[in-house]
């Protein structure tokens, strides 16, 4: 951060060309005046780890309160505590109120009023997960092929993303540090170990730790979306399998802005679908699948008694498949070395 105590903007700076991430770290000392600085540490947290990852890309001119609430919402399902979230959005709101009077903005978007009601509905909601997941492939799939279709480039990969999401119950940056090497095709799951992040310095992979790291089994549909890529990355066992439209790393943000997430999804009745929601699809499926419990928590990286609430109430489901998807095989995907053939499908019924 800079912490230099000129309040005055540099002469030619442009602020209507800045970024939201840009303007915070020129304006900073000049928003955080008069803070204790008992309060500057936690505003500091909140800044870099969810205001700048989440909507630091943004024109300072146009954030609008939809993408203070977006921001919310996403921090909101992150499950992220009161406090934090509440710290995230006070820091948001000094800098834009910065950006007030430096003439950049006409009214700060981040004084925004009932997101405490929306904090509790979702502490509500996490008892009952099942209410955020897709009813079923083929609404999975309407979604896929919309978001490709509202992508400017129509990048047919944005759908495979959301479709292996879906399917594993899985965040967009776990997708995106998926690599060749993490899919044992013994037992056909994913070792989730990396997770993708926006840094100062451009998109990097983290390890994964504690609870978020585990194993995620693969159904018949996300075995299908990652064969041809394995097959591909054969001999290349660090090799991305879901990339961006420039074969390189992704973030959910990126996602979002080039399908035009938040409205195809209000397009298609889903409101309450966030980009994260996907996860409680997946493990809504995975446990109408009658997947044990113990698989259930490993995949979810919970506990027992959190993992209990994606449970059916009347006991395992038809699982879910999507169209033309064969049904799920007891056999073992084979995987041997030294160059021999490699099978990469469930044997054939």
């Amino acid at each position: 951060m800079n912490n230099s105590v000129g309040c005055r903007i540099p002469p030619g700076t442009d602020t209507h060309t800045m970024t939201l991430a840009a303007y915070g770290e020129q304006r900073w000392a000049a928003a955080m005046h008069g803070l204790e600085t008992l309060t500057m540490s936690p505003y500091q947290a909140g800044w870099r780890l969810r205001v700048v990852p989440s909507i630091g890309h943004v024109l300072v001119r146009k954030v609008t309160r939809r993408v203070v609430n977006r921001a919310l919402h996403c921090w909101i399902a992150d499950e992220c505590g009161l406090s934090t979230v509440k710290n995230s959005l006070a820091v948001l709101v000094r800098v834009l109120e910065q950006a007030v009077r430096d003439g950049v903005l006409d009214a700060n978007p981040a004084r925004v009023a009932g997101w405490q009601q929306e904090y509790q509905r979702a502490q509500t909601e996490r008892g009952t997960p099942r209410s955020l997941a897709l009813p079923d492939a083929v609404a999975l799939e309407q979604l896929a092929t919309a978001l490709v279709q509202r992508s400017s480039d129509g990048y047919a990969g944005w759908g495979d993303i959301v479709r292996f999401a879906a399917w594993t119950g899985t965040r967009f940056s776990e997708v995106s540090a998926l690599q060749a090497q993490d899919i044992d095709l013994s037992t056909w799951t994913w070792q989730v170990q990396h997770f993708t992040v926006s840094e100062p310095e451009g998109l990097h992979d983290r390890p994964c730790r504690g609870r978020h790291h585990r194993v995620v089994p693969l159904r018949p549909a996300a075995r299908e979306l990652a064969a041809g890529r394995l097959e591909t990355a054969r001999h290349r066992p660090q090799a991305r399998l879901f990339s961006g439209p420039h074969r390189n790393r992704f973030t959910a943000a990126a996602l979002r802005d080039a399908t035009h997430w938040d409205d195809v999804v209000d397009e298609l009745g889903h409101e309450y679908l966030r980009r994260q929601d996907l996860r409680h699809t997946g493990l809504t499926w995975m446990a109408d699948a009658g997947l044990p419990l113990p698989l259930l928590c490993g995949a979810a990286g919970r506990p027992p008694q959190d993992t209990r609430r994606y449970l059916p109430p009347d006991g395992p489901r038809v699982p879910a498949q999507s169209p033309g998807e064969r049904p799920v095989s007891s056999a073992p995907a084979r995987h041997t070395g030294g160059g021999r053939t490699v099978s990469l499908r469930p044997p054939a019924e």
